[in-house]
C-alpha cells in the first residue's frame, strides 16, 4: 500500500514576513480563478517553508511582492536549501515583484539612494545575474506613489503547445518597483549554468540604463522550473482600488483594467511554462448567499430563535432582526434575508436548488429508524448555504452564539469560498465536494474516559462507515482513514508506467478533518468540519468516480449486474451523522477501547515501518492507539526481511503538528 505523493495539488503562496497584504490578496484572487478546481491555492508562512513538508505535494511556490530583505532574514541558509532543492528536483517557483529580485544572484535596489537602497548578493541564484531597479523612479514603500500602467512586450515564440494562441503580443499590467533582470539576452546564450529565457520585455524607456530591458524571465534550474517577473501581471484591475490615489492613479487603474484579458493570457501562458494545468475556463469567485436555518421538526427552528432571543443574541434593528456575535452578524427578515428561518415547512428546490431538505431529513429519518441507538440530536438542525465562507468559520469564530446553539446543529455548503483545514490552510471548496461542519457538546467530566481528542477518530471512522454502508453494495468502495483525520480513496486511475505492483494499491487523499474547541461552562464545545470529496473529480479523485470504477469490477463479474447509484451529498450526510452519533454516544458511555479495533479495522497504518529522526533514524513499526492521548504506539525493529526482530522497546509518537504529512514529522513523546 503506498500512498500517492506525485500527485501534485497545493499552489503555496507565501504570506509572512516581507509580504504585502495586497500582493498576496492578488496572487490568490488571480492564480484561483485560473487554476481551479485542479489546484488547492493557499497562504503558507515561513514556518510552513522551513518546518513542514511541503515539497512532494507541492506544484507551484509562489514568493510574491513586498520587501526582499525580509525574505532573506526568513529564510537564509536552511529556508533557501529546502526551496533549492525542491526546484532542482522538479519543482516550479514563481516570483513576482520582490519575489523577482529575492530569485536573483544579486538584488541592487536603488543602489544610489542613500535610504532607500537595498543592494546586495542572494542566495537562491535562479537567475544567476542581477536585478536592478527600481525600473522607473518615484517608487515608495506603503505607496502608490511610483505605480504605473506599464507596456509589456511578450516574445510569444517561447510559449509552446496547447494555449499559446491565448499569449498576447504586448499588454499593460500594473507596476511598482520592480526591476530589470540585468543582461538576460547575454545569460541566455550561455552554455552553462541555469538556462535563461526571456518571456517578457518592458516597452516603456527605462530610468535604469544600460541593462537590457527583460522585465520576465524563465530559467531552467536542474529538473525544475522558475519564472521571475518585475512587473505584476497577477494584479486584476477589478481589485485596485482608484480610491487610493488621484486622477492619474484612476487612469492607472482604468489602463490595467482595460487589458484584464490580456493580462489572463499570460499568466495562463506563465503557468502551463511551469507545469501546471490551467482551467478551460476562468474560475469566478461566487458571492455569498443566504443561509436557511431548517430543522427536521420545522416548528423547533421558531423555539431555537425564541432561545437566542431570550440569551440576548437576537436583537432588532429597525424592521430588521440580527443575530450579533463575535464575528459574524446574521441577518433575517421577510424581505431582506441573510438567514432564512423555515419554522413551518422545509425549503422548495427553487430556494435550494444545489441541495434538497426533504431528501435529506427523508434520508436522517429512515437511518434513524434502521438504528439500534435510537440518534436523535446530530443533523436535526441544519444551517445550509449555497455559497459562504467556510461552514467552520461561521460557528467556531462566534463563540456567544456557538454556546447557544444546539448539540448535533450542522452548518452545511454547496460551495465554501475559504473553506480551513490544518494549520492556517484556506481553500475554495469545489462544486461536488460535501463540506459540513457539526457541533459536539462534550461534558468536561467526562474526559477521562471520553478524552476530547478522541472525537478526531470518531469522525473518520463515522465517515469512513457512512460511505460503506450507504446502501447494500457499496460495502466495496475501496476507502481508508490516515491517522489522524484524513480519508484516503484507492486512486481509480491507470497505475504510471514502472510502477512497481508489490508496492500494492495506490491511495490519494479524498477528505479531511478539522476539530475545533472552545472550553466554557465545564464544557467542550467542538466544531467538526469535514470535507469529502462526493462528485468532484479534481483535484485528486472522487467517490463517485471509485463507484464508476466499482460497478466496472462488477459487471466484468456478473454483466447482468445493476449500477449502484451515484452518491446523494444529502443523503450521505444523513448516514454520517447517524453513524457519528452512534459512535460518539458508545465513546461518551464506555471510550474508546470498545471502538479500537473497528478504527484499526480502516486504518492505514497497521505494520507501517516509520523512521525516527530523533532517535538518530531508529526504525519502528506501528502497532496501535494509546488510550489516554490517541497517539501512536510503535515497536522499534533492526534487521530487514526475515532478519527483522523486535528490540523490546516501545515509543509513544506524536505528529510535530505540520499540515501536510503528519507521517513526514513524528516526533518521540517524553514520558
Amino acid at each position: 500500500m503506498s500512498v500517492n505523493n506525485t500527485h501534485k495539488i497545493n499552489v503555496l503562496v507565501y504570506s509572512g514576513p516581507g509580504t504585502t497584504t495586497e500582493s498576496v490578496r492578488h496572487v490568490l484572487y488571480s492564480l484561483r480563478r485560473l487554476l481551479s478546481p485542479h489546484y488547492s491555492i493557499t497562504p503558507i508562512t515561513a514556518d510552513t517553508i522551513l518546518k513542514e513538508p511541503w515539497q512532494p505535494s507541492c506544484a507551484l511556490l509562489i514568493i510574491p511582492g513586498g520587501a526582499d530583505l525580509a525574505y532573506c532574514r526568513a529564510f537564509d541558509g536552511d529556508g533557501n536549501r529546502k526551496i533549492t532543492q525542491y526546484v532542482r528536483r522538479g519543482g516550479s517557483f514563481l516570483g513576482f515583484c520582490a519575489g523577482g529580485y529575492y530569485g536573483t544572484a544579486r538584488c541592487e535596489f536603488e543602489p544610489d539612494d542613500k535610504v532607500m537602497a537595498v543592494v546586495g548578493p542572494r542566495e537562491l541564484k535562479f537567475f544567476e545575474g542581477t536585478c536592478r531597479g527600481a525600473a522607473f523612479k518615484g517608487f515608495a514603500y506603503a505607496s502608490e506613489a511610483g505605480a504605473r500602467a506599464m507596456r509589456v512586450g511578450v516574445e510569444v515564440g517561447e510559449f509552446e503547445g496547447e494555449g499559446k494562441e491565448e499569449v498576447p503580443g504586448e499588454f499593460t499590467c500594473y507596476y511598482n518597483g520592480g526591476g530589470v533582470f540585468v543582461d538576460a539576452d547575454q545569460l541566455a546564450k550561455r552554455n552553462e549554468g541555469n538556462k535563461v529565457t526571456v518571456l517578457a520585455r518592458y516597452l516603456d524607456p527605462l530610468d535604469v540604463k544600460g541593462v537590457g530591458d527583460a522585465a520576465v524571465v524563465h530559467m531552467k534550474v536542474a529538473e525544475g522550473s522558475v519564472i521571475l517577473t518585475g512587473p505584476h501581471p497577477e494584479f486584476a484591475g477589478c481589485n485596485l482600488d482608484r480610491n487610493v490615489g488621484g486622477k492619474e492613479y484612476g487612469e492607472l487603474v482604468d489602463k490595467v483594467t482595460e487589458d484584464h484579458e490580456k493580462q489572463a493570457g499570460f499568466l495562463k501562458g506563465m503557468l502551463r511554462k511551469l507545469g501546471l494545468r490551467v482551467s478551460q475556463e476562468t474560475y469566478m469567485i461566487p458571492k455569498l448567499t443566504v443561509l436557511h436555518l431548517t430543522s427536521v421538526y420545522p416548528e423547533d427552528v421558531g423555539s431555537l430563535l425564541g432561545n437566542l432571543r431570550t440569551a440576548g443574541l437576537l436583537t432588532k434593528e429597525g424592521d430588521k432582526e440580527m443575530i450579533v456575535a463575535e464575528n459574524d452578524t446574521f441577518i433575517y427578515h421577510k424581505v431582506i434575508k441573510t438567514i432564512h428561518p423555515h419554522s413551518t415547512f422545509q425549503p422548495s428546490k427553487f430556494l435550494t436548488p444545489y441541495f434538497s431538505h426533504s431528501l435529506y431529513y427523508k434520508s436522517l429519518n429512515t437511518y434513524r429508524s434502521q438504528s439500534r441507538q435510537s440518534p436523535s440530536q446530530f443533523g436535526s438542525f441544519l444551517l445550509y448555504g449555497e455559497v459562504i465562507t467556510s461552514t467552520s468559520t461561521i460557528l467556531d469564530k462566534n463563540y456567544s452564539l456557538l454556546e447557544k446553539l444546539p448539540n448535533g446543529l450542522t452548518s452545511i455548503a454547496t460551495m465554501q469560498i475559504s473553506a480551513r483545514g490544518r494549520g492556517n490552510n484556506a481553500w475554495i471548496s469545489p462544486l461536488g465536494a460535501l463540506g459540513f461542519s457539526t457541533i459536539l457538546k462534550h461534558p468536561m467530566e467526562l474526559s477521562v474516559q471520553a478524552p476530547v481528542v478522541f472525537v478526531q477518530y470518531l469522525t473518520a471512522m463515522a465517515i469512513v462507515e457512512g460511505i460503506k454502508t450507504y446502501a447494500p453494495g457499496y460495502q466495496d468502495i475501496p476507502v481508508k482513514l490516515k491517522w489522524p483525520n484524513d480519508i484516503y480513496a484507492e486512486d481509480p486511475s491507470p497505475p504510471p508506467p514502472g510502477y512497481n505492483p508489490q508496492k500494492g494499491p495506490r491511495y490519494l487523499k479524498i477528505g479531511g478533518i478539522l476539530v475545533t474547541s472552545t472550553f466554557t461552562n465545564n464544557m467542550f464545545h467542538l466544531v467538526i468540519g469535514c470535507g469529502i470529496n462526493t462528485a468532484n473529480a479534481l483535484p485528486t479523485t472522487s467517490l463517485n468516480l471509485l463507484l464508476s470504477s466499482l460497478n466496472s469490477q462488477r459487471r466484468k463479474k456478473q454483466p447482468s449486474a445493476t449500477p449502484l447509484p451515484s452518491y446523494q451529498p444529502e443523503r450521505l450526510l444523513a448516514r454520517i451523522l447517524v453513524v457519528l452519533e452512534e459512535f460518539y454516544n458508545r465513546f461518551a458511555l464506555l471510550g474508546f477501547r470498545p471502538l479500537e479495533e473497528a478504527y484499526y479495522k480502516y486504518w492505514m497504518h497497521s505494520g507501517q515501518l516509520v523512521r525516527l529522526e530523533m532517535e538518530g533514524g531508529a526504525r519502528a513499526r506501528v502497532r496501535g492507539l494509546t488510550m489516554d492521548h490517541g497517539l501512536l504506539r510503535a515497536e522499534e525493529v533492526t534487521g530487514e526481511g526475515e532478519d527483522e526482530r523486535k528490540t523490546g522497546r516501545v515509543f509513544t509518537l506524536q505528529s510535530d503538528g505540520n499540515s501536510f504529512d503528519f507521517f513526514n514529522g513524528l516526533l518521540k513523546v517524553k514520558t
